[in-house]
Formats: structure tokens, C-alpha cells, sequence
């Protein structure tokens, strides 16, 4: 892998010091001044400032040729970055570039030897950090023995990561952000919202519902500790019932 990626990097070295020296002395001198990058756009970049992006894109010999990056990042992956999965530059005048950061899709986390482990909507792991990365839910009630970065994780039920995938997607669709999600083995499913616990209960068939009706629920509950039992509806008082810890 690393010789191919060597000699990847060596063919598109290559072809820009043969389009350099094809314009002679004059023409290296004017491309080489008219292609030196001054600005720089980042998009796309969660994981990363504008800054650090620019950092690894830009680096090395030629890492402020715009012609040079173009290429060296045309439909290629990137290795070693973590979070990262492409990274694209587009050239927006001889002198100003754009970064496009794709990102590797997260789904959760889970807790592991000390590390963040993260997987994605098929519960395949996609990085292992030290770091923990803001707006990924910690996912708790999964068992399972080891961990292997870019296989799934081993649990015994694995329709859990579709039933995760659903309820995360719901949460950001009602604009509710959630920082640890309980999934018991029955499939009860809990939601923590600060000192807040929402007990959702595992009947899939309401549980749109449920957390459409959150919104409304979760500022009246602010600054309390306990649970909202969201596990059933009572009628009668037209309410969930929130008990206290």
C-alpha cells in the first residue's frame, strides 16, 4: 500500500514538472508565480478546523501549487487521517482553491479500552480515538468481547445498528441532540438529554411520535434529574408521566 500510494504521488509530480518545463524558463516562471496558492476554502470539515485542514492538504514540496493539488487529490482517498475519507481540491482561479472534506459517516460510539470507537450505520468500526467527537451519541447495551478497527462490531443482535440508524436519524430530523442512548436486550430503548433519561419504551410503531412530542416536553424539564416514562400514554391526564430521581 505504501509503495503504491509512493508512486502515485511520484507520477503526479511528474506530470506538473513536465507541464512546468513544457513553457521553458519564461513559462515555469509565470506558472509557478500564477499558480502559487493565496486563498484557501474549507468546506465539509466537522472534525477538523480550516486551519488543520489546510495543514495536511497543503503540505510539502509544491503543497502550494494549485495545479499540483488538483491532481494529487483527484478522486483518491486519503489514509491516516482520521474521521476523513476524501479529500477534494478544486480549483477556483489559478490562485484560489477549494478543500472538500467527506467525512466518514458515524453513526454512534461505544466505549472501549479507553478509547471512543466509532462505527458506522451497518455497525462496521470506522476509527478508534482518544478524542470524543461532539454530536455522536454514545450507544450503551451493546456486549460484545473484542473490537477490530474496519469489521463489524460483534454483538449477537445485529439489527440493533438499523434500529440505532432510525432512531438517530429521527433525533436530528426533530432537532434533538443526545449525548448517550441505552438500547436494552428486550430493545427498550433509552434517550439522555443532560439529567434528563426519556424511557421510549420498544414498540417501533410510536416511536416517531414520541420523540416528535419531545421539543415541547424537554424545556419544561430542564435543570430536573429523572425519567420521562414515554413507555405508554396516560389518557386520562392527557400526559407522559416524568418521575423524579
Amino acid at each position: 500500500m505504501a509503495q503504491g500510494k509512493g508512486r502515485d504521488r511520484k507520477g503526479i509530480l511528474i506530470a506538473v514538472v513536465l507541464l512546468l518545463l513544457l513553457g521553458g524558463a519564461g513559462g515555469y516562471g509565470y506558472v509557478k508565480a500564477a499558480y502559487t496558492v493565496h486563498t484557501v476554502y474549507v468546506e465539509g470539515n466537522v472534525h477538523y478546523t480550516e486551519e488543520e485542514i489546510k495543514a495536511i492538504v497543503m503540505d510539502g514540496w509544491l503543497g502550494d501549487n494549485s495545479l499540483y493539488l488538483a491532481m494529487k487529490y483527484k478522486n483518491k482517498g486519503v489514509e491516516g487521517i482520521p474521521f476523513v475519507d476524501v479529500m477534494d481540491v478544486t480549483i477556483l482561479s489559478p490562485d484560489t482553491i477549494k478543500i472538500t472534506v467527506y467525512e466518514k459517516a458515524l453513526t454512534g460510539y461505544v466505549k472501549y479500552l479507553g478509547a471512543y470507537v466509532y462505527f458506522d450505520k451497518d455497525g462496521y468500526v470506522v476509527e478508534s480515538s482518544s478524542v470524543r467527537t461532539l454530536g455522536v451519541p454514545e450507544i450503551t447495551g451493546l456486549s460484545f468481547g473484542h473490537i477490530v478497527l474496519g469489521e463489524a462490531l460483534p454483538v449477537e443482535d445485529k439489527e440493533v445498528f438499523a434500529s440505532i440508524l432510525n432512531l438517530t436519524k429521527l433525533l436530528e430530523k426533530y432537532n434533538l441532540s443526545s449525548e448517550k442512548i441505552y438500547f436494552q436486550k428486550s430493545r427498550e430503548i433509552t434517550v439522555y438529554f443532560g439529567e434528563v433519561k426519556v424511557a421510549l419504551g420498544n414498540d417501533t410503531a410510536t416511536l416517531e411520535d414520541k420523540l416528535m412530542a419531545l421539543p415541547e416536553l424537554l424545556p419544561s424539564l430542564e435543570g430536573k434529574k429523572g425519567t420521562l416514562q414515554m413507555t405508554s400514554y396516560e389518557a386520562n391526564r392527557n400526559q407522559y408521566v416524568f418521575q423524579p430521581e
